[in-house]
């Protein structure tokens, strides 16, 4: 394969952080949901399913999703459910969680037929983005007053508490789920299920995941209830890589090569973030790597090579599974990277071209 750009998949490094799903599984008893908002290349669910009980979602698209092409167990969530939205997401749920009393309130009634929950919000987080932080002053995401969560108890089986970010600190989990536990413990008590979201780290390298299976299965023992995990970057952490191919080289006082993508079509956290990509880091040569759009910032990171780069030559970006496909655009029109799966066995399968009629289709 050689046209770029494309995501290339790693069937095998995915399935290395199955087989961590499963472990957990199996020690703990949680059931594993894949967050569909960090991850959704369906053509890869099939090497997923045999390890994850199912999905979770942020959206009625992603709902739809989830059931169509996951099967198994799928929650549905949105910050606000519209009415012309909720009939076609209780058509796709097994259970639905409000983000509000309020939308409880007006949305419950429909859902009874379902498992209905509802977020909690525990007013902390390890989240280290104001912009991604649902503990932020004046956050819309979950409840927290103990009055309004007892108004929601006869209505609801479950919660959701999604508090993590990248969270690699096992103490730190186990600290602040002590601290959820010690406040919310009466009305845990009542529940069947509680989702203790994503953002746990337990996929990455010298993770203690048999500490956290056994702390899972305790917090899961004392309340009497099912755990729920939702891992997304957890479940394809380090599975993927953007490869591209340098375009043009610059020397305007720093070495700089532009590439046949950009930062902020594909790889648009990043930007958000303002986090640089994981680029090769290897050699004396240095470049600051660039992409094409006509926006100045439009600039993955320096990189470190053996030997100078020339016009052609291929750069594998790596780690660019979580929150890439699912925010690539067409800014500056263009194109999208293609999506490919290397096999076990070495061969490539190229998944899906995104063409001029893509991008003609996606406007109007």
């Amino acid at each position: 394969m050689s046209d770029t750009p494309f995501y290339l998949i790693d069937e095998a490094r995915l399935r290395e952080n199955m087989r961590k799903i499963e472990r957990l599984r199996e020690r703990s008893g949680a059931k594993a949901l894949l967050a569909l908002k960090c991850f959704a290349t369906w053509s890869a669910f099939d090497i997923m399913k045999p390890y994850m009980d199912g999905t979770t979602s942020s959206s009625l698209f992603e709902l739809h999703l989830g059931r169509e092409k996951f099967g198994k167990e799928t929650h549905a969530y949105s910050v606000a459910w519209s009415d012309d939205e909720i009939d076609e997401a209780i058509g796709y749920a097994d259970k639905i969680i409000f983000n509000s009393l309020s939308q409880l309130d007006r949305f419950g009634d429909k859902a009874a037929h379902i498992e209905r929950g509802l977020r909690l919000n525990p007013r902390f987080s390890t989240s280290g983005f104001d912009l991604a932080d649902p503990a932020r002053p004046f956050s819309r995401l979950g409840e927290w007053d103990t009055e309004r969560l007892e108004a929601a108890m006869g209505r609801i089986s479950g919660v959701m508490i999604h508090y993590n970010c990248e969270n690699s600190d096992f103490a730190l989990f186990d600290h602040q789920l002590s601290r959820i536990e010690a406040e919310f413990g009466d009305i845990l008590k009542r529940l069947n299920w509680v989702s203790l979201g994503g953002g746990i780290h337990f996929t990455g390298p010298d993770y203690p995941l048999d500490a956290l299976a056994d702390r899972l299965k305790k917090f899961s023992d004392d309340f009497g209830v099912q755990v729920y995990l939702e891992p997304g970057e957890a479940s394809i952490t380090q599975t993927a890589s953007l490869e591209v191919t340098v375009l043009d080289i610059l020397d305007n006082g720093k070495k700089i090569a532009i590439v046949d993508s950009s930062i902020e079509a594909h790889m648009l956290d990043l930007l958000i973030y303002r986090e640089t990509a994981k680029l090769p880091q290897q050699g004396e040569h240095e470049y600051q790597i660039a992409g094409k759009t006509c926006l100045a910032g439009d600039i993955f990171g320096d990189a470190k090579f053996d030997k100078p780069l020339e016009i052609g030559d291929r750069i594998s970006i790596a780690d660019a599974a979580g929150y890439t496909m699912v925010k690539k655009n067409w800014f500056n029109g263009v194109a999208m990277p293609a999506i490919a799966i290397r096999r076990e066995d070495g061969s490539i399968d190229r998944i899906r071209e995104f063409t001029y009629e893509d991008y003609r289709a996606s406007l109007s």
